[in-house]
């Protein structure tokens, strides 16, 4: 075998990982879930150290002015290594006692869109989270190109919240014109994951044309289906990017109360994968 194809064939199944000067296999790359088999197709193994990769993510920071519509307490910084870092291949999001803008605390929002926007996939955030009065760490999806109008009516997939009144609750959710929390409609379940905030736990997100179904590890939690009645009650025939941040306060986190001394709050991602579907 010359060195070539020797090359070759290692690099169909292996990639170079320069901090152990060898090759490290790539055993994520194709995964089969009861649904199906599933190709890896970005991903971002934070397996650097500093901000987070700008070819991957950016900063939202839109909403500081008008609270992002949920009364929240924080002001969304934007690169800031304070609030966003990758250091021992995790990412951390941190919220911090910081007076900014006219807010006490800060933290990040981080999105995909326009580096990673997708119609339809599978979608695995391995993450641990903070506890205590006012924290609201969430993994979602909003609409890249709000096609149906502005929210809800191009949709929102809530694929992990949590808030720290009630810390061993993981709540998986969907939003769209016809079903939401304003109108009290929303769809959602939750799960009791008691060390969610001491452990890792993977979250997911199998994205189907007719079916949404949530998952935390390999636990089923959510499950909403397709009604074929058009946008008001499946706007998610569009393409979404994903988001991860830790807000504090606001109208669900906050509802009792934001506990100062434990600040601050480190939200703790692993890593984010996202594939789509190769085979029924």
């Amino acid at each position: 075998m010359t060195r070539k194809l020797f090359f070759l064939v290692l690099s169909a199944s292996f990639f170079i990982d320069c901090g152990n000067a060898g090759f490290k296999q790539l055993s994520y790359q194709t995964i089969t879930s009861p649904s199906g088999k599933w190709q890896l197709v970005w991903n971002d193994e934070f397996d650097y150290t500093g901000l987070p990769d700008s070819a991957k993510w950016s900063y939202d920071t839109q909403g500081n002015s008008w609270g992002w519509g949920n009364n929240e307490a924080q002001y969304y910084t934007a690169y800031d290594s304070a609030n966003a870092l990758v250091k021992d291949g995790v990412l951390t999001i941190a919220a911090r006692i910081d007076s900014k803008g006219g807010k006490r605390y800060t933290s990040a929002r981080l999105v995909t869109k326009g580096k990673g926007d997708w119609l339809y996939g599978r979608f695995e955030i391995r993450a641990k989270l903070p506890t205590g009065l006012g924290t609201w760490p969430a993994i979602w999806m909003l609409p890249s190109d709000y096609i149906y109008g502005g929210w809800p009516d191009s949709g929102e997939i809530d694929i992990m919240e949590n808030v720290g009144y009630d810390p061993d609750a993981i709540v998986c959710s969907v939003h769209t014109k016809s079903y939401n929390h304003v109108k009290g409609t929303q769809k959602s379940d939750k799960i009791t994951v008691s060390d969610c905030y001491s452990e890792f736990h993977v979250y997911s997100l199998e994205w189907e044309e007719n079916e949404c179904r949530i998952f935390e590890d390999d636990h089923l939690v959510f499950r909403f289906q397709n009604e074929k009645t058009g946008f008001a009650t499946w706007p998610f025939d569009k393409r979404f990017h994903l988001l991860l941040n830790l807000a504090v306060g606001g109208n669900w986190g906050g509802q009792k109360g934001i506990d100062d001394t434990l600040f601050p709050h480190r939200f703790l991602i692993d890593y984010v994968r996202v594939y789509q579907k190769i085979e029924p």
